[in-house]
C-alpha cells in the first residue's frame, strides 16, 4: 500500500498548483478563486523513487459544522487523520495569519507528522519572512514557488525522507473496471458515490454544484476493484458562462471519455430531460457504455408511469443505446443501490464482447437473405463478409463492392439485428464499410 501525503492549508496557499506540481500532471483545477478545491483529490506520483499516494484537500477554515465550510473541514479533517505526512502549507508572501496559527496548532494535536511548505517564495526579499515561521512550531520550512517550479526538487527530496520504510511490496496491481459517474447538477451524483462507498468521501448537501473537479475513489466488489470518478454536474453549453464551470464541465467530459463505463444519473422524479439524453449522446459518441441510475426513486409517486415514461424516451432519443439497463434506486437511502454495481459488470461484459468470425458471417448471410441489400444508380449493392475489428465498444466492418455507399437505415437495420442476435444491449456498435475495387473497371 502506497504512503499517503496529504496536502492541507488554508484557502488560495497554492494547495492545487503544489499537487499538480508534485503529481506531475494537470490532475486538480486551479483557480485564482479561493475555495475552489472542495472534496479530497488523490493522484499517485513517484517522488525520489519512492511511489506516494498525494491527497489534495479543501482549504482549512472555521465554520459550523452543518455549513459548507464545516463540510468541507469535516473532509480534510478524515484525509488527514489517513496520512503518512502531511504538508502544511502557507503563503510565505502573506505572511503568517491568525489562520495559519490557529491551524498549526491544531495539526500538532493529530499526532501526524508535518512538514511545513513556504509556498509563492519566487523572487528575492523573502528570506526575513521564511524566518518567521518558526513561530508556527512545526521545524524548519522548506520554501518553494509551485507555479514557477522553485524549490520542488528540494521538497520532493525532503517528503521521501519522511515517509516511512518501504514495505518492499512490489505485486502488480490489478488493473481496475475504470467508472466515471455523470448527470446533471444536483442528480445526487456524489450522494451516490458516498453510498457506494459507505462513507461521506465527498460533499453533500442541497446546494446545486458542490463538486467542482473530477475526484477518484477505488472500492472493491465481488469481481474485483473499480475506480470510480464522481463529476461536477453538466448543464447546457448556454448557461454555462463562469471560467470556472466551464473549466469544471470539461474536468467532467475528460473523466468520461477515460472511463469504460458511465452511469449516468437521473433525477427520477423530474424525469428524463433533453439535457440527460444530451449528455447521453456525448457518452455514446465517445464508445462507452452506459447505464442509467434512475436516482430518488423513493419520492416517485407513480413508479410504473415514470419507469414506462422514461424507457420510451430513452427507446426513442437513444437508438445507438437501444436496451440500455436502468436501475432504480435511492442514494440517500441506499435502496435499490446493490443491484448498481452489477448492472454496470453486465454492461462491461458487452462493452468487451467479441463474436467469432464463423458465426458472425452465418447470421450475416441470413441476415441479407432476409432484407437485400437496396439498389443504388440501378444496381444492387454485394455485400460479402463481415468481421469483428474490435471490441471496446464492439466494431464491425463490412465488406463487399460498393460497400460504402451502404444506406444509413440498412446499416441501422444491421446494427439492430446484431445487437438482438448476439446480446449486446444497451452498448454502442460500430459499423463500418470497406468497399472492393473491381480490377477491370478502368480497362
Amino acid at each position: 500500500m502506497l504512503p499517503v501525503v496529504v496536502i492541507a492549508g488554508r484557502p488560495n496557499v497554492g494547495k492545487s498548483t503544489l499537487f499538480n506540481r508534485l503529481a506531475g500532471r494537470r490532475a486538480a483545477l486551479v483557480s485564482d478563486t479561493p475555495g475552489v478545491t472542495r472534496d479530497r483529490k488523490e493522484a499517485e506520483a513517484t517522488l525520489r523513487g519512492r511511489g506516494v499516494r498525494l491527497v489534495d484537500t479543501a482549504g482549512l477554515e472555521e465554520a459550523a459544522p452543518d455549513s459548507l465550510f464545516g463540510r468541507m473541514r469535516a473532509s480534510s479533517a478524515t484525509a488527514i487523520a489517513g496520512a503518512d505526512l502531511v504538508l502544511f502549507v502557507i503563503d510565505i508572501r502573506a505572511g503568517i495569519t491568525e489562520a495559519d496559527r490557529h491551524f498549526a496548532s491544531w495539526l500538532r494535536k493529530q499526532d501526524r507528522p508535518v512538514l511545513l511548505v513556504a509556498n509563492k517564495a519566487e523572487g528575492r526579499g523573502v528570506s526575513v519572512a521564511v524566518a518567521e515561521t518558526y513561530e508556527l512550531g512545526l521545524g524548519e520550512p522548506v520554501a518553494v514557488s509551485s507555479e514557477h517550479g522553485e524549490g520542488i526538487s528540494d521538497l520532493m527530496a525532503e517528503i521521501a525522507e519522511r515517509l516511512p520504510p518501504d514495505s518492499g511490496d512490489t505485486a502488480p496491481a490489478e488493473r481496475p473496471l475504470k467508472l466515471a459517474i455523470v448527470g446533471r447538477p444536483n442528480a445526487g451524483k456524489s450522494t451516490l458515490l458516498n453510498r457506494l462507498l459507505g462513507e461521506a468521501r465527498m460533499i453533500t448537501g442541497p446546494e446545486p454544484g458542490l463538486t467542482r473537479d473530477a475526484v477518484a475513489s477505488t472500492l472493491q466488489d465481488a469481481e474485483g476493484t473499480i475506480e470510480i470518478v464522481d463529476t461536477a454536474g453538466m448543464r447546457r453549453r448556454a448557461r454555462v458562462d463562469a471560467p470556472l464551470e466551464r473549466m469544471s464541465v470539461s474536468a467532467a467530459i475528460e473523466a468520461m471519455k477515460m472511463a469504460e463505463v458511465a452511469v449516468l444519473v437521473l433525477d427520477a422524479v423530474e424525469g428524463v430531460h433533453d439535457q440527460d439524453l444530451q449528455i447521453a449522446k456525448l457518452i455514446e459518441r465517445e464508445g462507452r457504455a452506459c447505464v442509467l441510475a434512475l436516482n430518488k426513486w423513493d419520492a416517485v409517486p407513480d413508479r410504473q408511469a415514470a419507469r414506462r415514461a422514461i424507457a420510451e424516451r430513452s427507446e426513442a432519443s437513444l437508438a445507438q443505446m437501444r436496451g440500455i439497463a436502468a436501475v432504480a434506486l435511492s442514494a440517500r437511502s441506499g435502496a435499490g443501490v446493490e443491484l448498481l454495481l452489477p448492472a454496470v459488470r453486465t454492461a462491461y461484459a458487452v462493452w468487451n464482447k467479441r463474436v467469432p468470425t464463423g458465426e458472425l458471417n452465418r447470421w450475416f448471410e441470413g441476415a441479407l437473405a432476409r432484407h437485400t441489400p437496396p439498389l443504388i444508380d440501378g444496381r444492387r449493392l454485394k455485400l460479402r463478409y463481415m468481421t469483428q475489428a474490435k471490441a471496446r465498444p464492439p466494431t464491425f466492418v463490412v465488406f463487399g463492392t460498393r460497400a460504402e455507399q451502404l444506406p444509413e437505415s440498412y446499416a441501422r437495420y444491421l446494427v439492430n439485428g446484431l445487437r438482438e442476435a448476439f446480446d449486446m444491449p444497451g452498448t454502442p456498435i460500430r459499423l463500418q464499410m470497406r468497399g472492393t475495387k473491381n480490377p477491370y473497371a478502368e480497362g
